[in-house]
């Protein structure tokens, strides 16, 4: 079965524990979680099977965040059609952050990893926090900063 197999729709205000609960499951950063952002793929009977949003920053950059697709739909082309849906709806650039092990995924959809000097101040500090609690948990995977230009 494909990612054509699922439908794509805007959140309603009744999927948002459903949105938490993807979250949450996958140990992703929980702030800024506002339901209506979000874009979710359904299954046929209308179960959520992945979502994703376009979260607004204070410094006016824009984020690719959130994106959940859960475990028995993985590899199915949900996530593409994720991020495809909201690079067209948002338009770039376009920024993500991911553990630095999904740089590959991401960059088959058009994102490129930055280096602190391409950075805003907002993902820079970011950064810079995270590389302190990789150190102090001795992590072996960093944050990845990326930015969508419009090309693939």
């Amino acid at each position: 079965m494909s990612g054509a197999a699922v439908e794509l729709r805007k959140a309603e205000q009744m999927d948002r524990a459903a949105i938490w609960r993807l979250i949450i499951s996958e140990r992703l950063n929980p702030l800024g979680i506002n339901w209506r952002r979000f874009v979710l793929a359904v299954d046929e009977v209308g179960a959520i099977v992945g979502c994703a949003q376009v979260k607004p920053h204070g410094d006016g950059t824009r984020e690719l965040a959130s994106l959940v697709v859960v475990p028995s739909w993985r590899g199915r082309g949900v996530s593409r059609r994720l991020i495809e849906t909201l690079q067209a709806a948002a338009g770039p650039p376009l920024y993500l952050t991911c553990r630095s092990g999904l740089t590959d995924f991401y960059t088959r959809h058009g994102f490129r990893v930055l280096q602190d000097h391409e950075m805003t101040l907002y993902y820079r500090r970011l950064k810079r926090l995270v590389r302190a609690m990789v150190w102090l948990t001795r992590s072996r995977e960093g944050l990845a900063v990326m930015r969508w230009e419009g090309t693939v």
